[in-house]
């Protein structure tokens, strides 16, 4: 499992505006943590620096030890497993593929491709003799949400990041993949950054949450802490999500 660190990380857009401010946060190996917040506070380029889609423009971020700056950007990313809304499954491979991509391309011997697709495949509730022949387009908005996440989980990755991966789904929908990403978590201890704007999610899916806002962490504390907390950011996420 590898522990993420932000060190002091100031990150600015091309016409100078300050997106992250002395961003200090670390994360241990195996726990989730959920960043949450509201929109252009920040969340998605913190998430974005860690497996190099972005990189700071002062101070540090640091994987397993190691500053992402000195990572070779392509070993990163095969450790790092990456959800977004979009899901961004490829139209013209069957659902099998899909989930097959990144083993397939770290070397693995056929045999263990396809265990583990049939694993993952399982574990997201759709079985793999009857979805995986099928194409992307063939599945529902939620089943093609559950197959991102296995195929983000699919070479085993040490660290995994998630960008709103529920945000589009109906309630039912997202309360259902919440629970078995959490199932997941608890049986596998991954170190996991979820972004969302969702008080509530946090705290299904957060070992801890932190709060995010204005560009930098404003407060941090555990699920059971949520209701007692008077940080007036906590506040104005609890009325916002009806909490």
């Amino acid at each position: 499992m590898s522990d993420v660190v932000f060190d002091g990380v100031v990150v600015r857009a091309p016409g100078g505006r300050t997106i992250l401010d002395r961003f200090s946060l670390a994360i241990a190996s195996g726990e989730t943590v959920a960043l949450v917040g509201p929109s252009g506070g920040g969340k998605t380029t913190a998430l974005k620096l860690v497996n190099a889609l972005r990189r700071p423009t002062e101070g540090t971020v640091r994987v397993g030890g190691r500053a992402t700056t000195d990572w070779d950007p392509i070993a990163l990313r095969r450790q790092t497993g990456y959800v977004i809304q979009e899901i961004g499954l490829f139209p013209h491979l069957t659902i099998f593929e899909n989930v097959a991509t990144v083993p397939e391309i770290s070397g693995w011997e056929p045999g263990r491709v396809r265990a583990r697709v049939e694993e993952l495949l399982t574990l997201v509730g759709l079985a793999p003799a009857e979805y995986g022949g099928r194409r992307p387009h063939e599945l529902s908005g939620g089943q093609r949400q559950r197959v991102g996440v296995a195929r983000a989980l699919a070479a085993d990755p040490p660290l995994v990041l998630l960008d709103e991966p529920f945000g589009a789904l109906d309630p039912v929908t997202r309360l259902g993949l919440q629970r078995e990403f959490r199932s997941l978590q608890q049986r596998h201890r991954r170190t996991a950054l979820f972004v969302t704007h969702d008080l509530l999610e946090a705290t299904r899916i957060g070992d801890r949450l932190v709060v995010v806002a204005e560009g930098r962490p404003r407060v941090s504390l555990t699920p059971a802490e949520v209701g007692a907390s008077d940080d007036p950011f906590v506040r104005a996420l609890r009325e916002a999500s009806g909490l």
